[in-house]
């Protein structure tokens, strides 16, 4: 027997209010007290309702659009969701204060023009919703309700709304926490190109003082990055610390807070590491910026590496030493796996790992031309 799909009165029953009142908390429109909106999102999670107005579209699988959901971009930065004629969404960046793109700005919005790309490809559209949303649950099961289906990007969604919203359309995760078992994955070899790059900078430079900033506390790709960070360490015998040293946001404005502080502990006759591994580019380009500002000399007094491959990275003085992922190539990636989905929904769900390319530049110091680990292209500049 089929099971039948809850409907707007049913979660009006449930929530007590009206199903007037249900359909302004899932449109987002007029006036809803706070207790009220609770009530209508628990009763909608417990139900596990999809709005009506899209049930057409979702058993045909025939809307012609696929969301995508992505983190917060980070203080200072907003991507400003447009949507144009044809279907297209542009995707804007807002600058950090003080000028400088926003980690999440570059990353994401590279992320969006792949995405954007092969759901042109496909004859699809695509809409946005960001965590920094007011009510995300409602904008996400409202989507849900008028998508063929979703690209969850990082740890967008708790597990619980993930696994509820994919019990209602297909769903690929993208550099999100390893769910093999339940979803569709597309990822990057974040810990094994951390690895190779912490790699070559003990045993081609001989450091063994390093410290590692990290990212936002919880973030998939970061956790991943510090796994591969302590594996090198562990390898070749240097002792592995609990918990990263410093504690950023992916932020060029948290990262200078950063800088200050070692200064500061510079000042006061405290030992600098001999190389900090950054969790992204941006963080090392904060880190830079404080540092050189200071007198303290990249790569002669102390080495800076980062992650992700940005322009800025290879613009700066010295050039910034990285572990480069293709971010378009993963957006393109991800909408073709959920396209794929959408297509035989009864398969067993897949990781995609896409390898990562490590670049060595300026901010290392001089390269020793030993081999490195397999594992994904080593990229060494012409002169130095």
């Amino acid at each position: 027997m089929r099971e039948r799909l809850p409907t707007i009165s049913g979660v009006a029953s449930r929530a007590g209010v009206s199903s007037a009142t249900v359909s302004r908390v899932i449109n987002r429109s007029g006036f809803v007290s706070a207790a009220a909106r609770v009530a209508v999102l628990e009763a909608i999670d417990d139900l596990g309702y999809v709005p009506s107005a899209a049930a057409r579209g979702l058993a045909s699988r025939q809307a012609g659009m696929i969301g995508i959901c992505l983190p917060d971009v980070g203080p200072g930065a907003d991507l400003v969701e447009r949507e144009v004629s044809d279907g297209a969404v542009l995707v804007q960046v807002d600058p950090e204060p003080d000028g400088a793109i926003a980690w999440g700005g570059i990353y994401f919005g590279e992320v969006l023009r792949g995405a954007e790309y092969a759901a042109w490809e496909a004859g699809l559209a695509i809409t946005v919703a960001m965590t920094r949303e007011p009510d995300l649950e409602a904008r996400v099961l409202n989507m849900a309700g008028r998508v063929d289906g979703l690209v969850v990007v990082g740890e967008t969604l708790s597990d619980d709304l993930l696994d509820h919203v994919a019990r209602r359309v297909p769903i690929v995760v993208l550099a999100g926490p390893r769910a093999a078992d339940r979803h569709d994955q597309v990822m990057v070899g974040n810990a094994d190109g951390m690895e190779r790059l912490v790699d070559h900078l003990i045993d081609d430079h001989g450091i063994e003082t390093l410290a590692y900033v990290a990212g936002r506390s919880g973030a998939p790709d970061d956790d991943e990055r510090f796994r591969g960070f302590c594996a090198a360490l562990s390898r070749h015998g240097i002792e592995v610390p609990q918990s990263p040293r410093h504690r950023g946001d992916f932020s060029r404005h948290r990262a200078r807070e950063i800088g200050r502080s070692l200064v500061e502990a510079a000042r006061q006759g405290e030992a600098l590491p001999r190389a900090l591994v950054c969790c992204n580019d941006e963080t090392a380009l904060g880190l830079l910026d404080v540092l050189v500002a200071h007198g303290i000399r990249v790569p002669e007094d102390i080495v800076l590496t980062g992650f992700d491959g940005i322009d800025a990275a290879r613009t700066s003085a010295p050039p910034i030493t990285t572990v480069e992922q293709p971010m378009a190539e993963l957006g393109r990636l991800a909408v073709e796996r959920l396209t794929a989905r959408i297509a035989s929904p009864r398969r067993r769900p897949t990781v995609t790992q896409v390898p990562v390319t490590v670049m060595l530049r300026g901010s290392c110091g001089p390269h020793a031309l030993t081999p490195l680990p397999p594992g994904g292209a080593v990229v060494r500049p012409h002169h130095e």
